[in-house]
């Protein structure tokens, strides 16, 4: 038996060259392996998952996968880090018979997988499901920012570039606009060639930066993660309806579905349309508060709605009576009438302007049944399914809450590598790595 080099835990030694020997307890090697054999490749939409008749075969696709679900487990998720594991890592010779490829073909075949990744993923979880560690009745929403390649620089020139052009538009609807036709040129060239169109400023942990919005669905089971998605918009208030669609469709279309999400996706046009699809949302809603004068003026919560005449009263007794729509805020304008107003004792307590305005949401029930079921216990149920996979994406996966691909197509790609890491993680520390080696070859 001849011997090898390699690396093992930091340490440089010398190994058999049966590399079988050096795996048996290493169920995080063994897991990647049962579950990459087990998928349909060509099915699953893989590059070159067949070999051609003729010429010089491509790597296989399997060995890359392996390869890469191993590197975001480490924590390496760089092309030329992989490349580099390939020849000095027992486990990575392991895992790919000792093929040694490039960081180009590395690199390459995460570009060309985006669908293939998520396919491979979504069956990661149906098989979760088969072996009962996704239960499928409560899901947990929530969102985070990942700092996006982009530098902050460059976006702020890209933004300015932007406000300069709308300037220009708005100059052109005047009568005698000043406009330098080389310097529009100039700036929609610079607008063109930014590598990153994308990325916009958000709030991150370590301040405004360029990024994308990860949102992801986890069910409360066993806090494994059912579905993802990234967004280029700042809030969330406009992720519940796909993100609960999503969830429903990964956990196999279940007649309901109870979600879980916080504030922030309080949403009542989504929340109605999840409740006419059988999703039930858990979601405190976000009203508006009377802010004006010193702070203790009377709240909306004061003002009762009357459906039948579609008034408000107030404390006093005066009506306010519908006044407008707010089509782009989903929202219905009241008034009350100035002169009784100006005459009211209770107008100090309540308003600052010379008349009291109030709003109703247009989809006010629907907020309504959802802020109810919003219960404290649900919260906390919140607090413990959701933030710990965030986490471990963030700082035990990542390493640093920042892509390496650019743009959203190049962030799905990294978020569902890292998904799927993080749930073989997961599933190897719940059920343990034996009894999963033997689930997945089964």
């Amino acid at each position: 038996m001849g011997y090898i080099q390699g690396e093992a835990r930091g340490q440089q030694m010398l190994f058999p060259v049966s590399l079988d020997e050096l795996i048996p307890g290493n169920h995080v090697c063994r897991v990647i392996d049962a579950f990459v054999c087990r998928l349909d490749f060509p099915g699953l939409g893989f590059v070159r998952a067949e070999a051609a008749e003729t010429g010089r075969p491509g790597y296989d696709p399997r060995d890359l996968l392996k390869l890469y679900l191993y590197g975001y487990l480490q924590q390496i998720r760089s092309s030329r880090r992989l490349e580099a594991e390939c020849v000095r890592n027992v486990e990575v010779m392991w895992l790919l018979g000792r093929l040694a490829p490039d960081y180009k073909s590395i690199a390459e075949f995460r570009r060309l997988h985006r669908e293939a990744v998520t396919e491979a993923g979504a069956e990661l979880v149906r098989f979760a499901r088969s072996v009962g560690l996704v239960r499928g009745e409560w899901a947990v929403i929530d969102g985070s920012k990942f700092q996006a390649v982009a530098s902050a620089r460059s976006v702020a020139e890209r933004e300015s570039v932007k406000r300069y052009l709308d300037a220009v538009e708005a100059g052109d609807q005047q009568e005698e606009p000043v406009i330098d036709p080389s310097a529009v040129e100039a700036a929609l060239e610079k607008l063109k060639s930014h590598a990153e169109p994308e990325a916009g400023f958000m709030r991150t942990a370590h301040g405004s930066a360029p990024a994308y919005n990860v949102q992801t669905a986890v069910d409360a089971e066993h806090a494994l993660i059912v579905a993802h998605a990234v967004s280029a918009e700042k809030s969330d208030n406009r992720s519940l309806l796909p993100m609960a669609q999503a969830a429903r469709q990964a956990l196999g279309d279940p007649p309901s579905l109870k979600v879980v999400a916080d504030g922030g996706y309080s949403n009542g046009a989504q929340a109605e349309a999840c409740e006419a699809q059988g999703i039930v949302p858990h979601v405190p809603a976000q009203r508006g508060v009377n802010n004006r004068g010193d702070g203790t003026l009377l709240d909306r919560s004061q003002f009762r709605y009357d459906a039948t005449s579609d008034t408000f009263s107030c404390p006093a007794g005066q009506m306010l009576t519908r006044k407008g729509l707010q089509k782009d805020r989903h929202r219905v304008l009241y008034v009350a009438p100035a002169a009784a107003c100006g005459a009211c004792a209770m107008k100090g307590r309540c308003t600052a302007a010379p008349q009291r305005y109030v709003y109703l949401h247009l989809h006010e029930a629907a907020l309504g049944r959802m802020h109810d079921r919003a219960t404290p216990q649900l919260m906390r149920l919140r607090r413990c399914t959701v933030e710990h996979p965030f986490a471990t994406l963030k700082y035990r996966i990542f390493g640093h809450p920042r892509f390496l691909l650019r743009g959203l197509s190049g962030a799905s790609t990294e978020i569902s590598l890292g998904v799927m890491a993080y749930n073989l993680k997961r599933m190897i520390n719940v059920l343990g790595g034996g009894k999963l080696v033997v689930a997945l070859v089964g």
